[in-house]
């Protein structure tokens, strides 16, 4: 594969201006629903550990140009400019540049980096449940200033909202989706709006342009003023979500709605939530939501918490897509995969991961029960997650851009500073609540180790028994009195290693004494890119007058639907027939041992999860009625 397709955009070749604005508005609503919220309760939660004693007018501005810088170096520069840039065959997303860098690199490196990819992308997945909780609640809150008595029930109300958000997975984002776009174009506009308004409020707030200021709060804040950029830091959460939705709307149309519309909204917002604050003292508690005059209040509420639920959507269907390209990289077991689209290869649904999404959300809302509380656990996993993928960035540019190391640091090295502050501020507060993200993405560390480190051994441990398939062919070929009977019709047998002679096929042989007239040895390989062209799905070899080897090649980003691919094999010249064709799988009951490189406790768990990996057939889609499935006893 050249470079020229390895570095490509999700949206090749010309586009017409139509397509580029329907792209865009498009991704306001999908790829900015978090970091559009963020305005509901960044710059509050920045307030409040300098705003005991009354807040200070260069305090204020310099709070303001922080939010401004930020907003510029890691969201406009690193993402926009950089990031959008650095994409596997047109995807992005930690997972899809590790797979791109891995293999481009020393084995050693390679190691090493996987190791920090699955971090970054446990990290993602500890985000994924931190981000509907944190949204939904900030976004009801709204109505204790609209109605103060209705606080006791805001904690109900976000339970049910995203209650019933999760329960609607299964059916799909489609129909849903067209409107995102479009209430999140309002969503920014009143954004923008309410802070053009208040900006006269003291014009004097412009100053935070400067970034002395932001200097200024830092020095003069102290100690302070390190924690107060971990609240910061929360006007940026969303952005990897611009990088992971690279594939489904491009990188023009991502680039196009950030600079005309999200960045100037969200960057009029801030400077108006400043002059509000300066102009009146009393806005402290709630620079938002009091920025609104009491008699349209509400509807803002409501715009608010419909903001959040986008928002939540938006973080629930990355993690879908980060699942799917895990699996498909080995990083995680099987794991039922529905399609709920059936023109957007994207609209997926996972019930496993969903389920496990929501019994996060829900803890993490009654655990915290406000959003000024679970503010304090975020930031860890998106500042990590982010650190993460500059350091992966830095490898692609030294790879694949083939910049020298002075250049490379030029760029990277002021990224990874910035990220690194923010990431020291943020784990400031690991232990009021800060541990939670932690927490949450080391379960996800030790699955993904585990079940990586479990396959690896698995794999080897039937290596060292296997019956080299050449010489299983060639001796079952030989002419005998003795040898199986011969039966027409087609075999397929399913195997992860094509020089083995697949477990199925022993058995079949050892119990059933018969041999097909055709039989295929079939390996299903994951590339280290989104998509494979169809006319690339297949290999075929004949080894003798009665076997072939067959490899099925797919992208981490499709649906491994064996059926759908042997299909289009077969008008392309595959001889079979598929009412006389049976798929041969080989079930494995493993059995832990004691001397299998891990310790008991990872036994145990590698077992769990291979026992509640999806079945294979129903995984590759293969025809229910057409599968046989011998079993084994393996010791792991």
């Amino acid at each position: 594969m050249s470079d020229k397709a390895l570095h490509a955009s999700g949206h090749q070749g010309p586009m017409s201006k139509k397509k580029l604005v329907a792209l865009s508005i498009g991704s306001v609503g999908v790829v900015y629903g978090d970091i559009g919220t963020s305005p509901l309760y960044a710059f509050r939660e920045a307030l409040r550990p300098v705003s005991h004693d009354g807040v200070q007018e260069l305090e204020i501005i310099g709070l303001i140009s922080l939010f401004f810088w930020a907003l510029t170096i890691i969201v406009t520069l690193k993402y926009v400019i950089f990031l959008l840039r650095a994409d596997n065959d047109g995807e992005g997303g930690t997972l899809a540049l590790l797979s791109l860098v891995t293999k481009a690199v020393s084995e050693r490196r390679a190691g090493i980096l996987f190791i920090i990819g699955v971090v970054g992308a446990s990290l993602f997945l500890g985000d994924a449940m931190i981000t509907p909780a944190l949204t939904v609640l900030s976004s009801v809150e709204g109505l204790k200033l609209v109605a103060p008595g209705l606080q006791q029930y805001v904690v109900p109300i976000s339970v049910v909202i995203l209650v019933i958000l999760f329960a609607v997975q299964s059916r799909g984002t489609g129909a849903v989706s067209a409107f995102f776009g479009p209430i999140m174009m309002i969503w920014f506009l009143i954004l923008g709006s309410i802070g053009v308004y208040h900006i006269f409020d003291d014009i004097s707030v412009l100053r935070a342009f400067n970034p002395y200021y932001g200097v200024w709060f830092l020095i003069h804040s102290g100690f302070v003023g390190f924690i107060v950029l971990g609240s910061v830091f929360l006007a940026v959460t969303g952005a990897e979500a611009l990088y992971a939705d690279l594939g489904h709307f491009g990188r023009s149309p991502i680039r196009l709605a950030w600079f005309g519309l999200i960045f100037p909204a969200l960057i009029l917002n801030y400077l108006g939530q400043g002059a509000f604050v300066l102009g009146n003292p009393a806005g402290l508690s709630d620079p938002f939501f009091l920025m609104f005059p009491e008699t349209i209040r509400l509807p803002v509420v409501i715009m608010a918490t419909i903001a959040g639920i986008i928002a939540s959507q938006s973080v629930i269907t990355g993690a879908f897509s980060l699942a799917r390209q895990a699996i498909h990289l080995g990083f995680l077991p099987r794991m039922e995969i529905y399609h709920t689209s059936e023109t957007n290869t994207g609209q997926i649904y996972l019930p496993a991961v969903n389920t496990i999404l929501l019994f996060g959300v829900m803890a993490l809302v009654l655990m915290f029960r406000s959003s000024e509380a679970l503010a304090v656990a975020y930031g860890i996993a998106v500042t990590g997650d982010m650190v993460v993928t500059t350091i992966l960035f830095y490898n692609f540019v030294r790879v694949f851009w083939k910049w020298s190391v002075v250049r490379t640091l030029m760029v990277v090295a002021p990224l990874f500073f910035v990220e690194s502050i923010f990431l020291g501020s943020n784990l400031t507060k690991l232990h009021h609540g800060g541990y939670v993200p932690v927490l949450i993405a080391s379960c996800f560390i030790v699955i993904m180790w585990t079940w990586r480190r479990g396959t690896r051994i698995l794999f080897e441990k039937t290596r060292r028994t296997h019956i080299p398939l050449a010489s299983f062919v060639k001796s079952l070929e030989k002419k005998s009195d003795h040898g199986p009977i011969e039966v027409p019709g087609t075999a397929i047998f399913l195997t992860s290693d094509p020089t083995s002679t697949p477990a199925a096929l022993l058995h079949n042989l050892k119990h059933n004494h018969v041999i097909h007239s055709q039989n295929i040895v079939l390996t299903i390989k994951t590339q280290n890119r989104p998509r494979v062209p169809v006319e690339e799905r297949g290999r075929i070899e004949r080894i003798s007058e009665h076997f072939q080897l067959l490899e099925l090649n797919f992208g981490f980003q499709e649906t491994q639907n064996v059926s759908q691919a042997l299909a289009h094999l077969r008008k392309a010249g595959l001889k079979f027939d598929i009412m006389s064709t049976s798929f041969y799988l080989g079930r494995r009951k493993l059995i832990p041992d004691a001397n299998s490189g891990m310790p008991v406790w990872q036994d145990r768990l590698f077992i769990a999860l291979a026992t509640a990996a999806t079945d294979p057939s129903d995984y590759f889609r293969l025809p229910a009625n057409r599968v046989v499935e011998l079993g084994a006893h393996v010791t792991v």
